[in-house]
């Protein structure tokens, strides 16, 4: 009989993981006993993801506000320094701002306007057109912002970002001068030592800052690449993709990973005989059409993943074949038709009108998204997904 189901995402329940944990043998055991148990089969070309919050804690990679204060002082001076361009974030950003505060004898506070690099935002651009402010040119005191503006407060959270953040910073014993500007370099005007917040533009920030004579440019993914004094560390990303873990500590982006999908998929194949690969992923790449907040606040979808994964989807739009090579056909004769096509398809179709409106992103980052949304963020208890079939096509 011919099967009627084509990709199918599940989420796989597990312990509750802690540091130190055999977390390869963990997710192995977690996927056979829910094939068991729940009487599905696994096939080649499976997709097991683990989100990287539970990569991280079984590696305790975490760190401390004093940790993140050291580096920080160390590496930008522990005087004036410029922060520009942070995620409003009580989550992402909010205890790593404590340990930078800590790390500094005053903080210049630059905010990106009407929103922050990943959609959450202060003001609307209707506010903007209301008042006559150029983003684009414009640098506003927060005096000058709460005149023309008042109190914004975020639509989903109903916090007041721009007090709490100055609150955080005076109460880790720093002064705090707060502006609103989307020009790196304005942050000139104030101090030469600047740490750059952005995630995704980090590198054009340091880029341009640099051009403009700035004496220190730092960015959160150089801050903790290395240890100090036994805190966690992730060489490639430094504080990029930390969670708050508690009021005075983060969880770092996982370190490693390469090596922990490359065991878990090792053990997956021994365990099944199925050539199953493996990812570590974190935020999807999506964006929220209400609150208009782009879900990618790490530095990427996902840090590591097995050699099955490389690469972009290669695929023709089965509507276009419908509607236009073959419109005259219907019911099998049609089906048969478009299935040869897909069976003779050969080498990138990209350019090619057949395979327009298919989506040219890397496999990890589609499949990372349809996890993110599998797993959510709270409690579901899913911190591994289990994807079928995302590989097939038509003719399969």
């Amino acid at each position: 009989m011919e099967r009627r189901t084509g990709t199918v995402s599940r989420g796989i329940r597990c312990p509750i993981i802690r540091e130190g944990d055999d977390l390869p043998k963990i997710v192995c055991d977690s996927i056979t006993e829910a094939a068991n148990i729940d009487g599905f089969e696994l096939h080649d070309k499976d997709v097991v993801a683990i989100t990287e919050s539970i990569v991280a804690r079984s590696q305790g990679n975490y760190a401390e506000t004093d940790a993140i204060a050291a580096d920080v002082k160390a590496k930008l001076g522990g005087e004036t320094i410029g922060v520009i361009f942070p995620i409003l974030s009580r989550n992402r950003f909010a205890i790593c701002l404590r340990g930078i505060a800590k790390g500094a004898k005053k903080i210049i506070l630059m905010l990106s306007y009407p929103s922050d690099e990943v959609g959450n935002h202060l003001l609307t651009y209707d506010q903007l057109d209301e008042a006559g402010v150029n983003p684009y040119g414009d640098v506003l005191s927060l005096e000058k912002y709460r005149e023309l503006f008042g109190e914004n407060k975020h639509e989903f959270t109903g916090v007041d970002y721009v007090e709490y953040y100055e609150s955080l910073i005076r109460e880790e014993g720093a002064d705090c001068e707060i502006i609103f500007a989307n020009q790196p370099s304005s942050i000139l005007r104030y101090t030469d030592t600047v740490l750059t917040c952005d995630i995704h533009t980090r590198a054009r920030t340091k880029r341009l800052l640099k051009a403009a004579g700035a004496k220190i440019v730092l960015g959160l993914d150089d801050i903790l690449t290395s240890s100090v004094n036994g805190s966690g560390f992730n060489a490639e990303f430094g504080l990029l993709g930390s969670n708050k873990s508690t009021e005075s500590a983060v969880k770092l982006f996982p370190k490693d990973c390469g090596e922990f999908v490359r065991k878990t998929q090792k053990l997956l194949v021994e365990a099944t005989g199925k050539q199953i690969e493996v990812m570590v992923y974190g935020d999807g790449a999506f964006k929220d059409p209400q609150g208009k907040i782009w879900e990618l606040a790490d530095p990427c979808v996902s840090p590591a993943y097995t050699d099955g994964l490389r690469g972009t989807p290669n695929e023709l739009k089965l509507k276009y074949l419908a509607d236009n090579d073959y419109a005259d056909l219907k019911g099998e004769a049609l089906k048969s038709a478009i299935s040869e096509k897909i069976r003779e398809k050969d080498g990138s179709l990209v350019g090619n009108m057949v395979s327009e409106g298919t989506t040219p992103r890397r496999y990890t980052d589609l499949i990372g998204s349809l996890c993110d949304l599998t797993s959510g963020s709270g409690d579901k208890g899913t911190p591994i997904v289990l994807v079928q079939g995302y590989f097939d096509n038509y003719t399969n």
